[in-house]
């Protein structure tokens, strides 16, 4: 993912919890926060009760991956909080997850065809 795709400020990440919707499933918690800018920015949080360094850092690289494969809108910050229950997932399941949670959001852009 580029730099500008990505939530890096600890004010950005405040900003979208303070102000953002939030959806959870299973295995993630996704916030969104509409800001009108020309891009979609993410960030990626795992807590330690998802396990140790590496396993909280293959975690959000999986994430990263996932969300790589799905077409986002313009205009959202949103940030995706791992649960316990991620670690144990498998790729697809992850992916289904994050992209029905997205769906849920509105922020998937619409399948041209």
């Amino acid at each position: 993912m580029r730099r500008a795709e990505r939530l890096r400020q600890h004010q950005d990440f405040a900003a979208v919890y303070r102000q953002g919707r939030q959806y959870r499933d299973r295995l993630l918690v996704l916030r969104t926060l509409r800001t009108g800018c020309d891009d979609s920015r993410v960030g990626f949080t795992a807590g330690r009760a998802v396990g140790n360094a590496v396993v909280r850092n293959r975690v959000k690289r999986r994430l990263r991956a996932a969300v790589r494969s799905l077409r986002l809108n313009e205009g959202w910050d949103i940030v995706l909080n791992a649960r316990q229950t991620t670690n144990d997932a498998d790729y697809d399941e992850l992916r289904k997850s994050l992209k029905g949670l997205m769906e849920r959001a509105g922020v998937l852009k619409e399948p041209t065809a």
